[in-house]
């Protein structure tokens, strides 16, 4: 071998060597990525090589046949084209013509037949977010037109396609089965928890469970504190290799002040009912929710307030969740509806009877979805925000009462007992997947330190 290739060599080797010693933690994240989402997640890893400047550079000449060799001009010009590909998703204000022109087709007679399928008026149009691609020639004329959307949480998706054949255009919809894979990120608080997640670009979806399976031992609206970190494993759920949207969160960590809170979801072999629990096998279902509500802004807390419409001073003997018009509202907790009506100043009120004297009332709804007598589940939908009765605006108004006594709701919540821990025929498999987790969950913080630097 060339005495100065084996030199540059060696020197190569050292350099790398040098990396590995002085970065390992970013080569942990790196292997990690790669065997625990199989090189599927997007990650921003600092680079481990020397600088590309600083290594030696040789420079091999081949000669190369050229695919076009031995053809003329014309025998070129017979070979097929190529075909383009571009995805979008529909806006609001989509015509066929402007969603084909952002996709780069110009073909008069794909437009003609799009604009009267009744496939494509059905499912595509005015369907606000829906990813569409489309396949063309190389002249932009239109071979295939594909949409995919997932219309519940049955696991199977609906697949549209309208492709151009010798007769013209046609269009079908198909069924075909959704595929789950895990994806893990992890983030630093700033400022929020939403302004953490979107900065490590994870979907809302996934922000709102977390917030939802620690709201009974963190208050995101208080006690967050610049530097608490989380980590999340959760699912995507994917379309012919196209994420469709997100599924569940498999497993997440919060450091909250100094305090390490963790979540796994287990499915019973027994029972093949799932739920989720601590590191250690305690349940994190509580008796009651810590919110009618999905993660929302409390605008008006249990408190002395300066009343918006009497204008003066009074206790607030409820919480005011502040959510658009319509936002789904939940009950807290099993129970039996005692009133669904209209009442003095709440408007469309639902008073749920618990056991223990325990009562819970949602106000100002502008839908009430249950009846009189109706037992309840928690988390079930019983209306949704609204404004009616003595409101300055859409919000829901929450009470606790205990013996007919007002309490304040989130000490409730947080105060209430848990349900069974895992059961003891259950544990050993537990374990196992605790042991996973933790694993995961130790990557997708490594992933997050390396990204950060």
């Amino acid at each position: 071998m060339n005495n100065g290739l084996t030199t540059a060599i060696i020197a190569l080797r050292d350099r790398i060597t040098q990396g590995i010693q002085n970065h390992p933690k970013r080569i942990t994240a790196v292997l990690a990525a790669l065997l625990l989402t199989g090189g599927g997640g997007a990650f921003a890893v600092a680079s481990l090589a020397p600088d590309a400047a600083e290594l030696p550079v040789r420079l091999i000449e081949q000669p190369i046949a050229s695919l076009a060799s031995g053809l003329s001009l014309a025998e070129l010009a017979e070979q097929p084209g190529f075909s383009l590909y571009r995805s979008e998703q529909v806006r609001s204000s989509d015509t066929v013509e402007s969603l084909l022109q952002r996709m780069g087709v110009a073909d008069p007679a794909a437009a003609a037949f799009l604009r009267r399928d009744s496939h494509v008026q059905k499912n595509l149009m005015g369907r606000t977010g829906r990813l569409v691609s489309a396949e063309t020639t190389d002249d932009h004329r239109l071979l295939r037109l594909t949409a995919r959307w997932a219309p519940d949480d049955s696991g199977e998706f609906k697949r549209l396609v309208a492709e151009a054949s010798g007769a013209g255009f046609s269009s079908r919809i198909e069924t075909a089965a959704l595929t789950t894979s895990s994806r893990l990120a992890g983030g630093v608080i700033q400022s929020s928890l939403f302004a953490a997640t979107d900065a490590a670009r994870i979907p809302d979806a996934v922000a709102v469970q977390v917030a939802e399976l620690f709201s009974g031992d963190i208050d995101f609206r208080r006690s967050l504190r610049k530097g608490d970190r989380f980590s999340v494993v959760y699912e995507t759920l994917e379309a012919d290799g196209e994420p469709l949207r997100t599924g569940r969160v498999l497993s997440a960590e919060f450091q909250n002040n100094g305090k390490l809170h963790q979540a796994l979801w287990f499915q019973d072999p027994a029972t093949s009912q799932g739920a989720y629990y601590t590191a250690d096998g305690q349940s994190l279902r509580r008796a009651y929710l810590a919110s009618p509500v999905e993660f929302s802004r409390v605008s008006s807390g249990f408190a002395m307030r300066f009343h918006p419409i009497h204008k003066t001073w009074r206790a607030h003997l409820g919480t005011d969740f502040a959510a658009p018009t319509g936002t789904p509202v939940r009950t807290v907790g099993d129970g039996v509806v005692e009133f669904a009506g209209v009442q003095n100043g709440f408007g469309n009120v639902v008073f749920i009877k618990h056991r223990n004297q325990h009562v819970t009332v949602y106000a100002h709804l502008s839908r009430i979805g249950v009846k009189k007598g109706e037992s309840v589940s928690q988390g079930q939908n019983i209306g949704a925000v609204g404004a009616t009765g003595w409101a300055t605006g859409p919000h829901l108004h929450f009470e606790f009462r205990v013996n007919g006594e007002h309490q304040d709701p989130m000490l409730i919540a947080r105060q209430s007992e848990a349900a069974a821990p895992v059961s003891a025929a259950a544990r050993p498999a537990f374990d196992r997947l605790a042991s996973v987790m933790r694993t995961e969950l130790s990557s997708a913080e490594l992933i997050q330190q390396a990204s950060a630097e």
